[in-house]
């Protein structure tokens, strides 16, 4: 097997030296877009060497015009499979059969002579489009629709690599490039409400005896905190496999990062609650930082010494018989309460607040976020409320 190669790199080598001059030669007047994006974790450039097993390779997707796009598409993939090479970067440039079984994926296979059988997606900007988010590319996304945008979805629109562009891909790219102001404000307050309604619990189970269940709120927090980081930064977070990865490369984990991992790795009860409550304060100093609501004390008290401040007690000691629930909370409803005051969208303030979108409040790898159709039907329900 050649030296390992990042995808990003190797395609837009294979785009430049391989594809570009046979479409030249033959197509000069083609208008056509191409890169890499989509699937694929070259495209988010996480991929590794052992990502070679399976879809990785020379690749790309061609993006024609829709008129009479059967026959440039045949036409161009016919000149293709008899003029690209057999190699690239010492990679093979023939992909065996889809293996139906394995849900459609191709291997790259030696050959000794052509014509090769490329991984080469051709498709319309419309087709790409609909498949990955369920609208055409020219139209413009309601609130519900961006509510129903699955993150990895719209990372595969905005992901990867464009060689080429006479159609407009990075234009539609950009148009998909971060929530609108008003939608991403809801997801963060949203994303603190999660953050808000187990903050007790890590401690309570704890309390009650339930170690693994404390263990396993505590887990569910420190995700919660690093898909809040993600919002605040402005960035799609991946599906859960290459979510650690992502979350390496926001500026916000260098502060964020060694806390959680603490959390997790925390046999004591104690240290769990003092790293979450490190924790919870970060995130409350990176939400002022934001500017989007008046500051916030970013301070943690006891989830009983929350509400004896709302009763007007502004302090009150741990041995204090009133603070029954002595574990370290923000109160992240505060946050959420204040940045819903920011929202002025009518649409968006129309919304149930605290729901957020499909990432918000469906599980993590489920089939249903998996599912762009099952996410689209949600979208109608809410364009319904």
């Amino acid at each position: 097997m050649p030296d390992f190669i990042p995808g990003l790199q190797l395609n837009e080598t294979y785009y430049q030296q391989a594809v570009r001059p046979i479409l030249e030669r033959h197509f000069p007047g083609l208008a056509y877009s191409a890169g890499l994006v989509g699937y694929g974790s070259d495209v988010l450039g996480y991929d590794t060497p052992v990502s070679r097993d399976h879809m990785w390779g020379p690749r790309l997707v061609l993006f024609l015009e829709p008129r009479e796009f059967e026959t440039t598409r045949a036409a161009v993939l016919q000149r293709l499979r008899t003029e690209l090479p057999l190699k690239i970067c010492g990679y093979s440039t023939h992909f065996g059969k889809a293996d139906e079984a394995d849900g459609g994926t191709r291997v790259l296979l030696e050959v000794e002579h052509g014509p090769v059988d490329p991984l080469i997606t051709f498709t319309t900007l419309d087709g790409f489009c609909l498949d990955e988010l369920g609208l055409p590319a020219s139209s413009l996304p309601s609130t519900p629709d961006w509510l129903a945008f699955p993150q990895q979805n719209l990372l595969e629109v905005t992901a990867g690599s464009v060689y080429h562009d006479g159609l407009g891909l990075e234009d539609l790219r950009r148009r998909f490039a971060c929530y609108p102001r008003d939608v991403w404000l809801y997801l963060l307050a949203a994303q603190w409400m999660l953050i808000s309604q187990e903050e007790a619990f890590v401690g309570r189970a704890w309390q009650a005896g339930d170690g693994l269940g404390s263990r396993v709120v505590a887990a569910r927090q420190v995700d919660r905190l690093v898909h809040l980081c993600f919002l605040m930064e402005k960035r799609y977070a991946p599906y859960s496999k290459w979510l650690g990865t992502a979350f390496k490369r926001l500026e916000g984990c260098a502060g964020m990062g060694p806390l959680l991992e603490q959390v997790l790795a925390a046999d004591d009860f104690n240290e769990r609650d003092r790293c979450l409550g490190q924790a919870y304060s970060l995130a409350a100093r990176m939400h002022n930082a934001l500017g989007i609501t008046p500051a916030l004390s970013s301070d943690t008290r006891t989830y009983s010494g929350w509400h004896l401040l709302r009763a007007g007690v502004d302090a009150v000691e741990l041995d204090d018989p009133r603070n029954a629930r002595p574990f370290q909370c923000i109160f992240g409803e505060r946050f959420a309460s204040a940045i819903r005051a920011a929202i002025s969208d009518p649409q968006v303030l129309s919304l149930p607040p605290g729901l957020g979108s499909v990432n918000q409040f469906l599980a993590e790898s489920s089939s249903a976020l998996q599912s762009g159709d099952f996410c689209r039907r949600i979208g109608g329900v809410l364009k319904a409320l």
